[in-house]
C-alpha cells in the first residue's frame, strides 16, 4: 500500500490522501512502478520512439512536431523525402530529435523497410501513428471505379493492417506500446458522396478494437481518433471556398472547423502515460459535428 497526498482542484482546499494498492498485476501501469508513484508529466514521451505516417504535412506533421516537443524521437515519413526532411529540420530547430524516411504505404516492402530502418535508427518503435490516407473519389458509390475502390481500401485499411502487424511483435518484446490510427467521423456517418472512404475509416476503428483484444495482454494499446473537418490540404475543397465553408460549419456547434494541432493533442494523450488505461476506443474530435447534426 502506498499513500500519496494530492491537491484538489479548488484553490485553498486541503490535500487529499489517496491510498494506492500496488499489487503485482498493477505494476504495468506507467504511473506506478516499483512501489513508487512517478512524478513525471502525464504527457512525457521522453525516451519513446514515434513513427508517424503521412507526417510531412497536415495532421501528421502536427502530431510529429508535438510528440517531439514532448520528448519523443520522431520518424517522419511520407512518399516524398524532401518534404519529410523539411519537417525534420523544423523539429530539430526547436531542439527535438527526428529522422526522415520515405515510404509509400501502398507497398508492403516500403512498410517493412520503414519498420526496419526506424528500429535500426532508434532501436525500437514505441508509438505508431497510422495517419496516411487517400480519397481519390467523390460521388455516388454506384459510380465509383474499381481501381478507386481498391486504392482507398488498400491504402486506408490494408496498409494500416500490414504496418501494425509489422510493429506489434517488437512492441510486445519490449513490454508494450501504443498505436494511434487516424480515422474520421466519416466512419460513423452515412454519406452519399464519401461512402467508400467512410467504409475504410469504419474498418480502421474495427482494426483498433481487434488489436486491443489481441495484444492488450502484452500491454499494447490501440485507439482511433476520428476528426471532423480539419484545416488541411486533404480537405481543402471543403474550407477554401467561403460559401462552402459557411455551409459546412452550420453543422458544427462551435461554428468553425478544426486545426491540426487540435488532433495532435489527442495523439499525445493516447501515446503517453495519460492514456495508459485507454484502449480499443475512438475519440471523436469534430467541434460537436456528429451530435449537432440533429439541431
Amino acid at each position: 500500500m502506498h499513500v500519496v497526498s494530492t491537491p484538489r482542484g479548488d484553490i485553498g482546499a486541503p490535500l487529499v490522501l489517496v491510498m494506492i494498492d500496488i499489487s503485482r498485476e498493477e505494476t504495468q501501469c506507467p504511473l506506478v512502478q516499483m512501489g513508487k508513484v512517478m512524478t513525471s508529466s502525464l504527457f512525457d514521451l521522453s525516451g519513446k520512439v514515434a513513427v508517424i505516417t503521412g507526417s510531412s504535412r497536415g495532421i501528421g506533421r502536427a502530431i510529429a512536431e508535438r510528440m517531439a516537443e514532448h520528448g519523443a524521437k520522431v520518424v517522419v515519413t511520407s512518399r516524398k523525402l524532401d518534404a519529410c526532411e523539411e519537417v525534420v529540420s523544423a523539429i530539430k530547430a526547436k531542439g527535438g530529435e527526428a529522422v526522415a524516411i520515405a515510404c509509400n504505404i501502398s507497398r508492403k516492402e516500403d512498410l517493412q523497410a520503414l519498420v526496419d530502418n526506424s528500429i535500426e535508427q532508434y532501436g525500437a518503435i514505441d508509438i505508431l501513428v497510422c495517419n496516411a490516407a487517400v480519397n481519390p473519389y467523390y460521388g455516388p458509390s454506384i459510380d465509383m471505379p474499381d481501381d478507386a475502390y481498391e486504392k482507398v481500401m488498400n491504402s486506408n485499411v490494408r496498409s494500416n493492417f500490414w504496418l501494425c502487424n509489422m510493429a506489434l511483435p517488437q512492441m510486445a518484446e519490449r513490454g508494450g506500446g501504443s498505436i494511434v490510427i487516424i480515422s474520421s467521423i466519416a466512419g460513423l456517418l452515412g454519406s452519399a458522396t464519401l461512402g467508400v472512404y467512410g467504409l475504410s475509416k469504419a474498418a480502421d476503428m474495427a482494426l483498433a478494437r481487434n488489436i486491443c483484444a489481441e495484444w492488450g495482454p502484452k500491454n499494447i494499446r490501440a485507439n482511433c481518433i476520428a476528426p471532423g473537418l480539419i484545416r488541411t490540404d486533404f480537405a481543402k475543397a471543403l474550407w477554401e471556398d467561403p460559401k462552402v465553408y459557411a455551409q459546412v460549419v452550420k453543422q458544427y456547434p462551435l461554428r468553425r472547423i478544426g486545426e491540426p494541432d487540435e488532433i495532435a493533442g489527442a495523439a499525445v494523450f493516447l501515446a503517453g502515460p495519460s492514456g495508459s488505461f485507454m484502449t480499443g476506443q475512438t475519440i471523436v474530435i469534430d467541434g460537436g459535428g456528429v451530435v449537432g447534426r440533429g439541431g
